[in-house]
Protein backbone atom coordinates (compact mmCIF):
# COMPACT_ATOMS: atom_id res chain seq x y z
CA UNK A 1 0.00 0.00 0.00
CA UNK A 2 0.91 2.80 -0.67
CA UNK A 3 0.11 6.90 -0.61
CA UNK A 4 -1.02 9.14 -3.86
CA UNK A 5 -1.09 12.59 -3.90
CA UNK A 6 -3.08 14.21 -7.38
CA UNK A 7 -2.94 17.81 -7.36
CA UNK A 8 -6.12 19.49 -8.86
CA UNK A 9 -5.62 23.32 -8.97
CA UNK A 10 -4.29 24.33 -5.85
CA UNK A 11 -5.59 21.66 -4.14
CA UNK A 12 -4.24 18.11 -3.13
CA UNK A 13 -6.51 14.92 -2.78
CA UNK A 14 -4.75 11.99 -1.06
CA UNK A 15 -5.41 8.58 -1.64
CA UNK A 16 -4.22 4.84 -0.03
CA UNK A 17 -3.78 2.56 -3.07
CA UNK A 18 -2.81 -0.79 -3.68
CA UNK A 19 -2.16 -2.58 -7.34
CA UNK A 20 -2.37 -6.25 -7.84
CA UNK A 21 -3.12 -8.81 -10.99
CA UNK A 22 -6.16 -10.21 -11.48
CA UNK A 23 -6.11 -12.63 -14.83
CA UNK A 24 -3.42 -10.41 -16.69
CA UNK A 25 -4.20 -7.26 -15.87
CA UNK A 26 -3.09 -5.23 -13.32
CA UNK A 27 -6.02 -3.70 -10.83
CA UNK A 28 -5.64 -0.40 -8.67
CA UNK A 29 -7.75 -0.34 -5.21
CA UNK A 30 -8.24 3.63 -3.78
CA UNK A 31 -9.75 5.02 -0.43
CA UNK A 32 -9.84 8.84 -0.27
CA UNK A 33 -8.09 10.51 2.73
CA UNK A 34 -9.14 13.72 2.04
CA UNK A 35 -7.37 17.00 0.46
CA UNK A 36 -5.80 19.61 2.25
CA UNK A 37 -4.51 17.06 4.98
CA UNK A 38 -1.39 18.19 7.34
CA UNK A 39 1.15 15.21 7.91
CA UNK A 40 -0.38 14.22 11.25
CA UNK A 41 -3.72 13.99 9.66
CA UNK A 42 -2.57 11.96 6.67
CA UNK A 43 -1.06 9.67 9.19
CA UNK A 44 -4.21 9.05 11.38
CA UNK A 45 -6.31 8.39 8.32
CA UNK A 46 -4.05 6.20 6.80
CA UNK A 47 -4.39 3.63 9.78
CA UNK A 48 -8.38 4.21 9.32
CA UNK A 49 -7.66 3.75 5.56
CA UNK A 50 -5.19 0.40 5.78
CA UNK A 51 -8.29 -2.00 7.89
CA UNK A 52 -10.88 -0.43 4.85
CA UNK A 53 -7.96 -1.56 2.26
CA UNK A 54 -7.15 -4.68 3.59
CA UNK A 55 -10.68 -5.92 3.92
CA UNK A 56 -11.18 -4.55 0.19
CA UNK A 57 -8.42 -7.10 -0.54
CA UNK A 58 -9.34 -10.11 1.59
CA UNK A 59 -12.69 -10.05 -0.16
CA UNK A 60 -11.56 -9.60 -3.47
CA UNK A 61 -9.69 -12.99 -3.36
CA UNK A 62 -12.53 -14.77 -1.41
CA UNK A 63 -14.66 -14.17 -4.41
CA UNK A 64 -13.84 -16.89 -6.95
CA UNK A 65 -14.59 -16.63 -11.02
CA UNK A 66 -16.80 -19.41 -12.10
CA UNK A 67 -14.47 -19.63 -15.50
CA UNK A 68 -13.32 -23.63 -14.24
CA UNK A 69 -15.46 -26.07 -12.62
CA UNK A 70 -14.31 -29.18 -10.40
CA UNK A 71 -15.64 -31.66 -12.60
CA UNK A 72 -14.02 -33.64 -15.14
CA UNK A 73 -14.62 -33.86 -18.52
CA UNK A 74 -16.17 -37.64 -17.87
CA UNK A 75 -18.03 -36.18 -14.96
CA UNK A 76 -19.75 -33.52 -17.45
CA UNK A 77 -20.76 -36.04 -19.64
CA UNK A 78 -22.98 -38.14 -16.64
CA UNK A 79 -24.67 -35.15 -15.94
CA UNK A 80 -25.70 -34.94 -19.13
CA UNK A 81 -26.49 -38.88 -19.92
CA UNK A 82 -28.55 -38.61 -16.18
CA UNK A 83 -32.23 -37.40 -18.18
CA UNK A 84 -31.59 -40.39 -20.78
CA UNK A 85 -30.65 -42.74 -18.06
CA UNK A 86 -33.75 -41.59 -15.72
CA UNK A 87 -32.09 -40.35 -13.00
CA UNK A 88 -33.88 -36.81 -13.33
CA UNK A 89 -36.96 -37.21 -14.83
CA UNK A 90 -37.66 -34.09 -17.01
CA UNK A 91 -41.93 -34.02 -16.66
CA UNK A 92 -44.92 -31.87 -17.13
CA UNK A 93 -45.42 -30.59 -13.78
CA UNK A 94 -49.19 -30.44 -12.87
CA UNK A 95 -50.60 -27.51 -10.82
CA UNK A 96 -51.00 -29.80 -8.10
CA UNK A 97 -47.25 -30.48 -8.32
CA UNK A 98 -46.19 -27.08 -8.25
CA UNK A 99 -48.85 -26.27 -5.38
CA UNK A 100 -47.15 -28.86 -3.31
CA UNK A 101 -43.85 -27.68 -4.29
CA UNK A 102 -44.47 -23.95 -3.79
CA UNK A 103 -45.45 -24.80 0.09
CA UNK A 104 -42.50 -27.18 0.45
CA UNK A 105 -40.58 -24.63 -0.91
CA UNK A 106 -41.49 -21.71 1.09
CA UNK A 107 -41.74 -23.18 3.86
CA UNK A 108 -37.92 -24.78 3.64
CA UNK A 109 -36.19 -21.66 1.87
CA UNK A 110 -37.21 -19.46 4.58
CA UNK A 111 -36.77 -21.31 7.60
CA UNK A 112 -33.35 -22.63 6.40
CA UNK A 113 -33.20 -18.05 7.14
CA UNK A 114 -34.54 -18.66 10.66
CA UNK A 115 -37.96 -18.05 9.23
CA UNK A 116 -40.44 -19.03 12.40
CA UNK A 117 -43.19 -20.56 10.19
CA UNK A 118 -44.10 -23.75 10.46
CA UNK A 119 -44.84 -26.21 7.25
CA UNK A 120 -47.92 -26.66 8.23
CA UNK A 121 -48.46 -23.44 8.43
CA UNK A 122 -47.05 -22.49 4.58
CA UNK A 123 -50.39 -23.90 3.17
CA UNK A 124 -53.19 -22.21 5.61
CA UNK A 125 -51.14 -18.81 4.53
CA UNK A 126 -50.73 -19.56 0.60
CA UNK A 127 -54.20 -21.15 0.25
CA UNK A 128 -56.86 -19.64 2.59
CA UNK A 129 -54.87 -16.30 4.15
CA UNK A 130 -55.06 -17.75 7.53
CA UNK A 131 -52.42 -16.29 9.47
CA UNK A 132 -50.83 -18.03 12.81
CA UNK A 133 -48.89 -15.90 15.41
CA UNK A 134 -46.00 -15.43 14.14
CA UNK A 135 -43.86 -12.19 13.02
CA UNK A 136 -45.55 -10.23 10.14
CA UNK A 137 -42.23 -10.23 8.38
CA UNK A 138 -42.36 -13.74 8.13
CA UNK A 139 -45.83 -14.17 6.75
CA UNK A 140 -44.77 -11.97 4.58
CA UNK A 141 -42.09 -13.59 2.96
CA UNK A 142 -43.97 -16.39 2.93
CA UNK A 143 -46.36 -14.88 0.21
CA UNK A 144 -43.09 -13.35 -1.10
CA UNK A 145 -41.18 -16.30 -1.76
CA UNK A 146 -44.89 -18.32 -3.53
CA UNK A 147 -45.00 -14.96 -5.57
CA UNK A 148 -41.10 -15.36 -6.93
CA UNK A 149 -41.97 -19.11 -8.10
CA UNK A 150 -44.89 -18.26 -10.07
CA UNK A 151 -42.62 -15.33 -11.65
CA UNK A 152 -39.91 -18.11 -12.39
CA UNK A 153 -42.25 -19.97 -14.13
CA UNK A 154 -43.33 -17.38 -16.61
CA UNK A 155 -39.96 -15.65 -17.03
CA UNK A 156 -38.15 -16.15 -20.05
CA UNK A 157 -35.21 -14.52 -18.77
CA UNK A 158 -32.05 -17.33 -17.15
CA UNK A 159 -30.06 -14.49 -15.71
CA UNK A 160 -29.33 -10.81 -15.63
CA UNK A 161 -29.51 -8.44 -12.85
CA UNK A 162 -32.83 -6.69 -13.25
CA UNK A 163 -34.23 -10.09 -13.04
CA UNK A 164 -31.63 -10.68 -9.70
CA UNK A 165 -33.45 -7.42 -8.56
CA UNK A 166 -36.76 -8.13 -9.11
CA UNK A 167 -36.60 -11.60 -7.15
CA UNK A 168 -35.36 -9.67 -3.91
CA UNK A 169 -38.36 -6.99 -4.56
CA UNK A 170 -41.20 -10.65 -4.65
CA UNK A 171 -39.62 -11.53 -2.02
CA UNK A 172 -38.92 -8.78 0.25
CA UNK A 173 -41.13 -5.74 -0.86
CA UNK A 174 -43.21 -5.97 2.50
CA UNK A 175 -40.59 -6.52 4.90
CA UNK A 176 -37.27 -5.18 3.92
CA UNK A 177 -37.00 -1.10 3.47
CA UNK A 178 -33.72 -2.11 0.54
CA UNK A 179 -36.01 -4.80 -1.12
CA UNK A 180 -34.98 -4.89 -4.90
CA UNK A 181 -31.92 -2.90 -4.24
CA UNK A 182 -27.80 -3.96 -4.35
CA UNK A 183 -25.71 -3.52 -1.12
CA UNK A 184 -24.92 0.21 -0.80
CA UNK A 185 -21.16 1.81 -0.94
CA UNK A 186 -19.78 1.33 2.62
CA UNK A 187 -22.17 -1.80 3.36
CA UNK A 188 -20.33 -4.73 3.72
CA UNK A 189 -20.28 -8.51 4.67
CA UNK A 190 -18.84 -10.62 7.05
CA UNK A 191 -20.03 -13.33 8.29
CA UNK A 192 -18.96 -15.11 11.37
CA UNK A 193 -19.09 -18.48 13.65
CA UNK A 194 -19.55 -17.57 16.66
CA UNK A 195 -16.40 -18.15 17.83
CA UNK A 196 -14.77 -14.94 16.14
CA UNK A 197 -13.96 -17.43 12.96
CA UNK A 198 -14.66 -15.13 9.64
CA UNK A 199 -16.47 -17.98 7.84
CA UNK A 200 -17.42 -15.72 4.73
CA UNK A 201 -16.94 -12.25 3.41
CA UNK A 202 -19.12 -10.51 0.69
CA UNK A 203 -17.39 -9.03 -2.28
CA UNK A 204 -16.55 -5.35 -1.39
CA UNK A 205 -19.81 -3.26 -2.05
CA UNK A 206 -18.20 -0.96 -5.02
CA UNK A 207 -17.75 -4.02 -6.90
CA UNK A 208 -21.18 -5.86 -6.38
CA UNK A 209 -22.34 -4.86 -10.03
CA UNK A 210 -19.52 -5.17 -11.80
CA UNK A 211 -19.08 -9.12 -10.42
CA UNK A 212 -22.95 -9.92 -10.68
CA UNK A 213 -22.47 -8.41 -14.68
CA UNK A 214 -19.71 -11.10 -15.12
CA UNK A 215 -21.57 -13.74 -13.72
CA UNK A 216 -24.32 -13.11 -16.28
CA UNK A 217 -21.62 -12.73 -18.92
CA UNK A 218 -19.93 -16.10 -17.87
CA UNK A 219 -23.72 -18.22 -17.74
CA UNK A 220 -24.40 -16.37 -21.24
CA UNK A 221 -21.04 -17.59 -22.80
CA UNK A 222 -21.29 -21.13 -21.18
CA UNK A 223 -24.97 -21.73 -21.37
CA UNK A 224 -24.48 -24.66 -24.15
CA UNK A 225 -21.32 -26.07 -22.99
CA UNK A 226 -21.87 -27.40 -19.39
CA UNK A 227 -25.17 -29.21 -18.32
CA UNK A 228 -28.29 -27.21 -16.42
CA UNK A 229 -27.24 -28.72 -12.84
CA UNK A 230 -23.44 -27.32 -13.43
CA UNK A 231 -25.30 -23.97 -14.54
CA UNK A 232 -27.40 -23.48 -11.89
CA UNK A 233 -24.67 -24.96 -9.35
CA UNK A 234 -22.17 -22.79 -10.58
CA UNK A 235 -24.44 -19.53 -10.85
CA UNK A 236 -25.96 -20.15 -7.79
CA UNK A 237 -22.42 -20.51 -5.27
CA UNK A 238 -20.93 -17.63 -7.18
CA UNK A 239 -23.94 -15.54 -6.62
CA UNK A 240 -23.83 -16.38 -2.73
CA UNK A 241 -20.06 -15.79 -2.45
CA UNK A 242 -20.80 -12.21 -4.13
CA UNK A 243 -23.92 -11.59 -1.57
CA UNK A 244 -25.03 -8.72 -3.50
CA UNK A 245 -28.02 -7.94 -0.65
CA UNK A 246 -27.43 -6.56 2.24
CA UNK A 247 -30.13 -9.37 3.48
CA UNK A 248 -31.93 -12.18 1.46
CA UNK A 249 -29.06 -13.49 -0.18
CA UNK A 250 -29.59 -17.44 0.68
CA UNK A 251 -33.56 -17.14 -0.89
CA UNK A 252 -33.14 -15.08 -4.00
CA UNK A 253 -29.42 -17.54 -4.55
CA UNK A 254 -32.02 -20.43 -4.60
CA UNK A 255 -34.77 -19.07 -6.95
CA UNK A 256 -32.36 -17.98 -9.15
CA UNK A 257 -30.69 -21.80 -9.26
CA UNK A 258 -34.18 -22.80 -9.92
CA UNK A 259 -35.08 -20.32 -12.72
CA UNK A 260 -31.50 -21.86 -14.60
CA UNK A 261 -33.29 -25.47 -14.02
CA UNK A 262 -36.79 -24.42 -15.15
CA UNK A 263 -34.90 -22.54 -18.10
CA UNK A 264 -33.38 -25.21 -19.57
CA UNK A 265 -36.16 -28.07 -19.02
CA UNK A 266 -35.69 -29.52 -15.82
CA UNK A 267 -37.90 -29.59 -12.69
CA UNK A 268 -37.39 -27.43 -9.66
CA UNK A 269 -35.50 -28.72 -6.29
CA UNK A 270 -35.80 -27.93 -2.97
CA UNK A 271 -33.16 -27.62 -0.62
CA UNK A 272 -34.73 -29.10 2.69
CA UNK A 273 -34.10 -27.43 5.99
CA UNK A 274 -33.05 -31.08 7.56
CA UNK A 275 -29.97 -30.69 4.94
CA UNK A 276 -29.20 -27.02 5.96
CA UNK A 277 -25.45 -27.80 7.13
CA UNK A 278 -25.05 -29.71 4.16
CA UNK A 279 -26.19 -27.41 2.02
CA UNK A 280 -23.77 -24.58 4.06
CA UNK A 281 -20.48 -27.48 3.70
CA UNK A 282 -21.09 -27.39 0.12
CA UNK A 283 -21.40 -23.40 -0.55
CA UNK A 284 -18.27 -23.24 1.98
CA UNK A 285 -16.33 -26.11 -0.06
CA UNK A 286 -16.73 -23.83 -3.21
CA UNK A 287 -15.41 -20.83 -1.83
CA UNK A 288 -12.50 -22.54 -0.50
CA UNK A 289 -11.96 -24.34 -3.32
CA UNK A 290 -13.84 -23.87 -6.11
CA UNK A 291 -15.04 -27.10 -5.68
CA UNK A 292 -18.81 -27.71 -7.37
CA UNK A 293 -18.87 -31.81 -6.47
CA UNK A 294 -20.64 -31.25 -3.03
CA UNK A 295 -23.05 -28.87 -4.48
CA UNK A 296 -24.26 -31.16 -7.22
CA UNK A 297 -24.21 -34.51 -5.26
CA UNK A 298 -26.56 -31.82 -2.79
CA UNK A 299 -29.27 -31.40 -5.84
CA UNK A 300 -29.12 -34.72 -7.12
CA UNK A 301 -30.34 -35.98 -3.27
CA UNK A 302 -33.05 -33.05 -3.18
CA UNK A 303 -34.06 -34.30 -6.57
CA UNK A 304 -34.84 -37.48 -5.52
CA UNK A 305 -36.70 -35.98 -2.02
CA UNK A 306 -38.68 -33.86 -4.43
CA UNK A 307 -40.07 -37.37 -6.34
CA UNK A 308 -41.60 -39.05 -3.16
CA UNK A 309 -42.84 -35.23 -2.66
CA UNK A 310 -44.74 -35.40 -5.65
CA UNK A 311 -45.98 -38.58 -5.78
CA UNK A 312 -47.74 -38.16 -2.19
CA UNK A 313 -51.64 -37.55 -3.50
Amino acid sequence: MHIEIRTIGRKKKFYLAHSYRRQGKVVKLRVYLGSGLSSDELAARKVRAEERLSFRISAIGSIRDPFQTALSASELRELETLETRGEIAVRYLSEEDWRKFTEAFAFDTNAIEGSSVLANEVGDILERDKWPDKPKEDISETYGVAKAIEFIRKTKDPVSIPLVLELHRLVFRNSKPFAGRLRGRGVEVVIGDGRGNVIHRGAPSTQVRSLLGKLVKWYGENKKKYPPLVLAAVVHNQFENIHPFQDGNGRVGRLLLNNILLKHGLPPLNIELRNRQEYYAALQEYERSQNIRPTIELMLKEYRALKRLLKKR
